[in-house]
């Protein structure tokens, strides 16, 4: 649901369990960085893994969604106002869309 929303308006999204559905977090950081994408994840495994590794790796966005899968409708909502007002901004940047708020802090550089 997410995917098809981010593509219907007009953005360029390639979904991890269509290219890599086995890939590791280290590989989908790496995929991130090759092809220097928002990796936007729900996984909440994934902050310890990025700011650990983000630098090294070379991730240059992080979007993670904190909104539960039976809010399907809001976390699509939630994520396409926050990518139409942020824009830009969250880029070189770990930003968390939750139901109510959007928290961002920058990611560590190279």
């Amino acid at each position: 649901m997410l995917i098809r929303a981010l593509r219907e308006t007009g953005h360029d999204v390639l979904s991890v369990l269509e290219h890599s559905p086995a890939a590791s977090d280290t590989a989908v950081l790496a995929l991130a960085a090759q092809d220097n994408r928002i990796l936007l994840t729900e996984d909440n495994d994934f902050g310890g893994l990025i700011f650990a590794n983000a630098a090294k790796a070379g991730v240059t966005s992080v979007v993670l969604l904190r909104i539960a899968n039976e809010r399907q409708a809001l976390k699509v909502e939630r994520l396409l106002h926050s990518v139409s007002v942020q824009g830009e901004h969250l880029l070189g940047r770990y930003t968390v869309i939750d139901e109510t708020r959007i928290r961002s802090r920058r990611l560590p550089t190279r």
